[in-house]
């Protein structure tokens, strides 16, 4: 019976914190590994690179635009202008009309020119032009060409089109706020379901303890014949459903620690030794409830999101406007080739500046056009209905969370004021089992009320903090390290 008495009192004193141990997991570690491992903040990282990548590109379309082309082609057969040698007729002045006239044939007695039988005059001199002359070598041709186009109006897509790329920028940023403070949380949860489960590991080894110094007192009493044998099988039943409890909370224990791990992007099979940070009863503190409605809005990233969203609708309504508006720009080009006729036909390199501008202006496309761009104007219509959607869900997330939170507060302190009354019921318990007033039937009672007692603290204490962990995410203020 006092071996009894003792490992009572061993069990209901304060723990004996760890503080000779140096290679503990605290809540703030896992934090730091999550934030530094896990995939999706690697992804939304990437994403706002991109992000920056298409502003430049947006940028980009302001400026100038420079492009060479260039080719070869073979030809199979020549270039001739001609099919054959050609005659061509020539002119004397005559100075009486002073004019430039036809030498032609003429008739000697008459003095008037001669036609053919095909009615043609016959000139009496003729200049020759061989077919070779006109003939050209386009065998092998190089072409190119270096062009510039600058654009002077082009409906406001380019500007849009940059406001569009910044607006793609903040919600990358924001995207990836919301999605730390979503790592954040489901490593807190994680993290208190270790401890909780490992709190609830110690409480079922003290209550085997307990019911197994009972079992040892009984069969000593059962010797006496002080004790019947159905009293000892009664407790022998408890203490085997006590270790089969037992192992469902190793059971869980292991896995909690492995999903852990996983989040913090160890290996599963990682040994995580975490802290005894249950042992306060004290209540945490509060997140500030009194902020206005439009405070909360300004510090949550998910809604920040969505007035993005409708920020980069709008764009896009601009740009499919800019389809129906006229588009104005400036070309420039120097073409060059391989031969080249600037100068003859030479077979040399040559080539020839040009400048100009041309102006697109849509006219008809059978209202393709319109329709996209009623298509966006909707979009941006659904995106303000679900930004006020939003902004209804989040006021009732933070009334739901403030009511939880409170709730939590009350049932710790109903919890701890529980396991006092357990405490003491268990003592007397005990006191009047020794002096033989009850029997062992209600000391198990009390070894039970005790169990449930500590496990409801348990449950309580693990539920304050995470109610105030999630009413802080729902009022924007959770607090994490930004330098992970």
């Amino acid at each position: 019976m006092i071996k009894f008495i003792i490992t009572l009192s061993l069990i209901l004193c304060p723990a004996i914190p760890l503080s000779a141990q140096t290679d503990l997991v605290t809540l703030d570690s896992c934090r730091a590994m999550a934030l530094k491992h896990n995939r999706q903040l690697k992804i939304k990282r990437l994403n706002i690179k991109a992000a920056d990548y298409q502003h430049q590109e947006a940028t980009a379309a302001f400026l100038p635009a420079i492009d060479f082309s260039g080719g070869y082609s073979y030809n199979q057969k020549k270039l001739s202008v001609f099919d054959s040698d050609q005659l061509l007729p020539t002119k004397t002045f005559n100075p009486a009309t002073g004019n430039y006239e036809f030498n032609l044939v003429k008739n000697p007695t008459t003095g008037e020119p001669i036609k053919s039988p095909d009615g043609q005059y016959i000139p009496e001199t003729v200049a020759l032009i061989p077919k070779e002359s006109m003939t050209y070598d386009v065998h092998n041709v190089f072409f190119g060409a270096i062009t510039i186009s600058q654009p002077i109006y082009m409906g406001g897509k380019i500007l849009a089109m940059n406001r569009l790329s910044k607006f793609s920028q903040k919600l990358a940023t924001t995207l990836l706020d919301h999605e730390t403070e979503e790592v954040i949380c489901a490593v807190d949860a994680a993290y208190w379901q270790v401890i909780s489960l490992s709190a609830k590991h110690k409480l079922a080894l003290s209550y085997i303890t307990l019911l197994d110094s009972l079992r040892i007192n009984v069969n000593a009493m059962l010797n006496q014949g002080v004790a019947t044998k159905a009293d000892l099988l009664n407790i022998e039943v408890k203490l085997n459903q006590a270790q089969v409890d037992l192992a469902r909370v190793e059971n869980a224990s292991t896995l909690a620690l492995m999903a852990l791990a996983k989040i913090c992007g160890l290996d599963l099979n990682t040994t995580l030794l975490l802290p005894n940070e249950l042992s306060a009863t004290s209540l945490l503190p509060q997140p500030n409830i009194n902020d206005s409605l439009n405070h909360v809005l300004a510090r949550r990233p998910d809604y920040h999101a969505l007035e993005l969203g409708v920020k980069m609708r709008q764009q896009q309504e601009r740009i499919a406007l800019s389809e129906m508006l006229p588009n104005v720009a400036m070309v420039g080009a120097y073409t060059f080739s391989n031969p080249n006729m600037f100068d003859g036909f030479s077979k040399r390199f040559d080539g020839a500046f040009s400048i100009g501008a041309m102006v697109t202006i849509p006219i008809w496309h059978w209202g393709g056009d319109y329709n996209k761009y009623r298509i966006a104007k909707t979009n941006v219509n659904i995106a303000k209905l679900s930004l006020d959607e939003a902004r209804d869900n989040i006021a009732l997330q933070v009334s739901q969370a403030t009511h939880k939170a409170q709730e939590a507060q009350k049932t710790l302190i109903a919890a701890t004021t529980l396991l006092d009354k357990a405490n003491e019921n268990l003592r007397i318990a005990m006191i009047s089992f020794k002096e033989g007033v009850i029997p062992s039937s209600d000391v198990m009672e009390a070894q039970t009320a005790w169990l449930s007692a500590q496990s409801q603290l348990i449950d309580a204490k693990i539920e304050v903090r995470l109610c105030n962990l999630y009413l802080s995410k729902a009022l924007g203020t959770l607090q994490y390290d930004t330098n992970s």
